[in-house]
Parts: structure tokens; C-alpha cells; sequence
């Protein structure tokens, strides 16, 4: 697939990265030359110097025979991503997207308006971010999980910590357990340090793994109680950083909980925030990296903690803070990746990185148009995606064990009508069935071939 990227800033610059890992030709355009040699010197991309907007410029990078186009300039480019986008698509480029930073082009009357210009889909990072916070304060109990089907399949995503009730058991020992207990449940992956692991049998678990298990929503409950969790209902939450996740979030959650507390640093920008919100959502001018300033806005009162400025050294130490004050749920965003596993290690709850999820969005529309849904799970490079089976699909020419399935990904559960089920090997898939798949990077192309 043809991919041309306009914008090599971060966003633009991981989804070259990433797209190129699959055999993807990917082409990126940018005014800044220096982004553009530092991205070539870290990807396999070919870059074009010059202005997203100009026909020449567009036609220079191939557009013409892009099968799709990203305009994911800096969310202050809007503008410049719109345009670039509609005159790309008016030259042939088959699908096309634009990064965008005004929560009014999100709504069903403003989307509409722009599929009819001729842009595909609208990309909102900030608000895709806010949105993943407000569903991971769903979940108290995991650090990451994912609905199919509305909850009729969800993988959750669980750390091992000391007191965990499977800690040294290995797989076989748990899938005894669960097969006595006839509950519908799976374990379709471990992440340990940087590596990800598919566990066989005699799989130990050890300390501080991040163990991936798919349920039905029968066994979620039952789920819990294997793994020694318990969720919490959410009330209160406090979050620092006034910046767009942080308002978008607060702005969320006042319409679905008692209290929202938004502290930011910048008193000039409090005042704006403040003008804008909700009343009924507590806007604090102070220094959230402060502890006693922090204690005394009652940090020890609150449900969870999010931490969302511009820093990710100040936000994953705020909510290690917040954690040593029995904070159950803490979530940073954190942008630079190279830090989410060390935030992790360092107790954080759970990690948002815009980068990824808006990567995870736009890598679906590389698979076939039987992907449903693709999502990056935490504390792994691998991918959560849900399929539907086309007829005469691959996937649908015998029993699981028997059709050679990709290796490093996993088929974790079905959605047949209104019934869902855990898959095993005896398993056979359906046309038409709904498909939860665990994969690593390497495998997804092999996979959405199965689903053709």
C-alpha cells in the first residue's frame, strides 16, 4: 500500500514509523527539513521538502496514486491539514484524513459535511485520548482493556503484583482451574519487560507480567475474582493539566460523575478554562507536581488521578505521588514512548499516549474492510483487532488447530448472533461471525489475509 504522510511532527512521524514496518511504501511531506532527515534516519520512508498544500508539492510525493493520504501537521495546522487533505483527494488519492483540533468538526452534523467534501475520516488525538481515559476509569480493576460487540467480549489487562493469586502458577494450572469452574476465559498473551510472549502450557507467571485474558461478560466477574481485583466505582477524580485532553476529559466525566477537579499551573489559563466549563467542574490554579499543595486540594479524598500536562516526567511522578496516598486509579499521559514502560514499572495504572491510539485508528484502514476495529494495547506492541468473516474466507476452511493460523497472533473469542464464546482449537469459524484476534505487528498482514 502507497501512504503519503503530510506533517513529520510526532504524531506523523510514529505512524511512519510504525507503517512503514509493514511493507507499506510511505512517502512523508514536511516545510522542515530537519524533521524530515531525522525521520530518514530512523525510518524506511522517502520524504518530499515542501508546503502540504502545494499541488506541486502533492504531486512530487506521488499523491496521484496514494491509496491513502494523513495530514497530521501540529494541532495548530488545522487548516493547512483540511486543505492538503480535499486536494489530495481531488488528485486520486483513494482514501484520505485530516488531523484536526476544533471539537465542533467531531459532531455527526459536521462529519457528514466533510465525507461530502471528500475527506474519509477526521482525526482528533486530544479527544481520542480524553475519550480512552474516561473508558480505562470504566475499568478500575485493569490497567487496559477492550469491548467487543459492545462487552460481549472484552480482553483485560492485568499486572501481576505480589499478592497476585497466580503468581508462579503456570498456564495449565490456571486453565484447570478455570475449566473446573466451566468459566469462559482465556489467557492470549504476556507481556514481560519488552517482550510479548503467546504462553504455552507450562507457562510460569512471574512478578509484575502484564497478563492479556479474554471473557465473555458472563466471566468477567468471575474473572476478577481469579485474579484477586476488585472494581471501584469512580466519584471523584482530579486531574492536572488544563491543556486539551485535560479539558476534554474533565468535561466528559462531570456529565457521568459527582466531582471533577482540574488544577493547572498557568493562572491566565485557569481563568479561560474556568469561562469555558462547566460550572459544576472545580477549576484550581496551583502547581500539581506539588505534594502539600495537592494534600491539601484533598488528593486523599479522590477515587483517581489523572495527569495529563505537557510534561511526562511531571506526570508520571504526580501519580506515583497520588498512588503512595491510596489513589486506586492513576493514569499519565505520556508522549515520549521510550518512557511508557518505566512509568509502568513505576506503578503507574495505566498510560496514554495519543500517539498510538491515533496510529491504531489509522492502521485499520491498511487491513482489508473486514477489520472492524484495531486498538494498541498497553504494555505491548502487539494489536487488538475484531474482524468480520467474509464467505469462503480462509479462516472459515476448517477447525482452528487445522488451518495454519499465523503464528505470534491468537483468535481469543467469537460474537455468533447473540451468543459469544472463547475460541480453541477445535473451534471453527464462521462466515459472518465476529472475530476477536490478539497479533503482533509481524503478523497482522498474514492475519487480515485469513479474514479476505
Amino acid at each position: 500500500m502507497k501512504i503519503v504522510i503530510a506533517g513529520a511532527g510526532e504524531v506523523g512521524s510514529h505512524l511512519a514509523k510504525m507503517l512503514s514496518q509493514s511493507s507499506n511504501e510511505i512517502v512523508v511531506i514536511d516545510s522542515d527539513g530537519d524533521r524530515l532527515e531525522r525521520l530518514e534516519a530512523n525510518a524506511d520512508v522517502m520524504t518530499v521538502e515542501g508546503n502540504p498544500t502545494s499541488v506541486s508539492t502533492l504531486k512530487e510525493a506521488g499523491t496521484e496514486t496514494a491509496d491513502l493520504f494523513i495530514a497530521v501537521n501540529p494541532s495548530g495546522h488545522q487548516e493547512v491539514n483540511i486543505v492538503s487533505a480535499l486536494v489530495a483527494k481531488h488528485l486520486g488519492a483513494k482514501k484520505v484524513s485530516a488531523r484536526v483540533n476544533a471539537e465542533e468538526y467531531m459532531s455527526a452534523e459536521n462529519k457528514v459535511m466533510f465525507k461530502q467534501m471528500g475527506l474519509d475520516f477526521i482525526l482528533y488525538p486530544e479527544m481520542s485520548a480524553a475519550d480512552e481515559i474516561v473508558d480505562l476509569l470504566k475499568h478500575t480493576a485493569t490497567i487496559d482493556s477492550m469491548d467487543f460487540a459492545r462487552g460481549k467480549l472484552q480482553i483485560s489487562v492485568f499486572r501481576l503484583e505480589e499478592d497476585s493469586p497466580i503468581l508462579e502458577m503456570k498456564l495449565i494450572e490456571l486453565a484447570a482451574l478455570v475449566q473446573n469452574d466451566n468459566l469462559q476465559m482465556r489467557v492470549i498473551a504476556v507481556s514481560r519487560g519488552s517482550e510479548t510472549i503467546i504462553p504455552r502450557p507450562d507457562f510460569r507467571f512471574t512478578y509484575h507480567d502484564l497478563v492479556y485474558i479474554i471473557t465473555t461478560r458472563e466471566g468477567y466477574e468471575p474473572l476478577l475474582k481469579i485474579m484477586g481485583k476488585n472494581n471501584i466505582e469512580v466519584n471523584k477524580v482530579m486531574i492536572i493539566g488544563g491543556g486539551q485532553i485535560g479539558r476534554m476529559t474533565a468535561m466528559q466525566l462531570n456529565r457521568k460523575i459527582d466531582t471533577v477537579k482540574l488544577i493547572d499551573r498557568d493562572r491566565d489559563k485557569c481563568i479561560e478554562i474556568a469561562e469555558k466549563l462547566d460550572d459544576e467542574i472545580q477549576v484550581v490554579c496551583g502547581d500539581g507536581r506539588n505534594i502539600e499543595f495537592l494534600l491539601d486540594e484533598g488528593l486523599k479524598t479522590y477515587d483517581a488521578f489523572i495527569a495529563a500536562t505537557e510534561s511526562d516526567e511531571a506526570n508520571v511522578l504526580a501519580c506515583v505521588v497520588a498512588k503512595k496516598f491510596g489513589i486506586e486509579k492513576t493514569v499519565a499521559q505520556v508522549e515520549n514512548i521510550e518512557y511508557i514502560s518505566l512509568a509502568e514499572e513505576m506503578g503507574v495504572d495505566a498510560i496514554i499516549n495519543k500517539k498510538l491510539i491515533t496510529a491504531s485508528r489509522i492502521f485499520k484502514y491498511t487491513l482489508s474492510g473486514r477489520a472492524r476495529t484495531v486498538r494498541y494495547m498497553s504494555g505491548t506492541s502487539a494489536e487488538a483487532l475484531e474482524y468480520t468473516v467474509a464467505k469462503d474466507s480462509a479462516i472459515t476452511k476448517g477447525p482452528l488447530k487445522d488451518i495454519d493460523f499465523p503464528r505470534g497472533a491468537v483468535v481469543g473469542g467469537v460474537i455468533r448472533g447473540n451468543h459469544s464464546f472463547i475460541a480453541v482449537g477445535d473451534t471453527r469459524i464462521e462466515p459472518y461471525d465476529r472475530v476477536a484476534v490478539f497479533a503482533m505487528p509481524e503478523s497482522v498482514n498474514d492475519v487480515d489475509a485469513m479474514f479476505r
